[in-house]
Formats: structure tokens, C-alpha cells, sequence
């Protein structure tokens, strides 16, 4: 049985304007966060009526889920850059990526619904997680390919660890999250644990 919310079959409204709404469901996440965003927050914000938002979504974690899917990545001709490197940092550094502080606003406001609410963890991790692991492990595949890994990487424990320092960073310890933290983490730990040390040497 396809979704109720499968966007291929419920009813829409015109394109521009249901940006309009998901972009300010961004917004508002971004301001209360995911436990306080009511959809009458949203339909205010968008300036639409309540009766409009749940004809479209039959909940707020479904709501959340399309406005975070509709924050574009990069085209993948982007993130081939001819190098590991130089593909994490496009990967990571821009508009709707790691140094947007809009986007990491939004990250901070849904971590307690990750814990709580299993419709939207579900989707989260599925919908939204999901193709970033995979344009990852691409990175990762033709970095493989140019010969640039190293022997016995475990690309499972290493593909996460970018973000995961840089959240740990901005969450915990309060840092800015900006392209020279990136390229940072990217030179000091990404690239010695995962690429040839002939390599590191080159770059050296």
C-alpha cells in the first residue's frame, strides 16, 4: 500500500507555493524546535490555513520530513572533484550543508525527536540520512578507484567521522562550525586515517 503522504498521490497545491510553506516549516524548526513546532506555528508562518497543511500532510513528523528532504544537496557532478578531499569539503561546505548555520539549527531542534517520535526517526534515517550515506560511500568508491585509500580502511568507521566531529563540536562544545573547521577535521583526521601514506606525504 503506497503512503498516504507519498507525495506522487496526495493532493497538491501549486509548486512555488508548497516551497513557500515547506521553507517556512524550516524556518519555524529552526526557531522552537521540532517538539514546540505546532502546524498552526506553520500555517502562520506560511500564511496558509491549517486545513491546507493537514490536506497535504497527515502529520507534523511527515510535514518536518518533506521540508528537510526539500533542502537540495549538491548536483552529483559537484562532488567529483578529482580527489578525496577535494570531494569532502564540497560535500560538506555551502548552502544546506555543514556551514549553513540555518541547517545546523535545524539538526540541534530534531535530536530529541529522534529519541522519542518513531515516525519521523523511521523516516529521518531512511529518507533523509539515507542518500547521504550512499553519495558518501561514492566519495569514498572513487577515492578506491583512483588508488588513493589506503590498505584495509574500514570506510564504514571512517565516511561518518566528519560529521560527527564537526556536530560534536558545534553541539557540545559550542564552536562555530565555518570551512576552515572542515578542512581542518579533513586534514588532520580524515585523510591520515584513510588515505596511502605516500600520499600524505605528497600533501604533506
Amino acid at each position: 500500500m503506497v503512503p498516504a503522504d507519498d507525495p506522487q498521490t496526495r493532493p497538491r497545491v501549486t509548486g512555488d507555493r508548497e516551497l513557500e510553506i515547506l521553507d517556512a516549516t524550516i524556518d519555524v524548526l529552526a526557531e522552537v524546535g521540532y517538539d514546540r513546532l505546532t502546524m498552526d506555528a506553520v500555517a502562520q508562518a506560511a500564511r496558509a490555513s491549517k486545513a491546507t497543511l493537514y490536506r497535504l500532510w497527515s502529520s507534523k513528523a511527515t510535514l518536518v520530513l518533506e521540508a528537510l528532504l526539500a533542502l537540495k544537496d549538491p548536483p552529483a557532478g559537484e562532488l567529483d572533484t578529482g580527489s578525496l578531499r577535494g570531494d569532502l569539503l564540497a560535500m560538506h561546505c555551502g548552502q544546506n550543508r555543514l556551514t549553513d548555520p540555518r541547517l545546523t539549527a535545524v539538526f540541534s531542534s530534531i535530536v530529541t525527536a529522534l529519541g522519542h517520535d518513531e515516525e519521523f526517526a523511521a523516516g529521518f534515517r531512511e529518507r533523509f540520512i539515507g542518500p547521504k550515506i550512499a553519495r558518501s560511500r561514492e566519495i569514498y568508491r572513487r577515492a578506491a578507484a583512483r588508488g588513493e585509500l589506503r590498505d584495509g580502511i574500514d570506510v564504514e568507521l571512517v565516511a561518518p567521522a566528519l560529521a560527527g566531529i564537526i556536530l560534536h563540536r558545534e553541539f557540545l562544545l559550542g564552536l562555530p562550525t565555518d570551512v576552515e573547521a572542515i578542512t581542518a577535521v579533513v586534514d588532520q583526521i580524515i585523510l591520515p586515517a584513510a588515505l596511502r601514506p605516500s600520499l600524505l606525504q605528497e600533501n604533506a
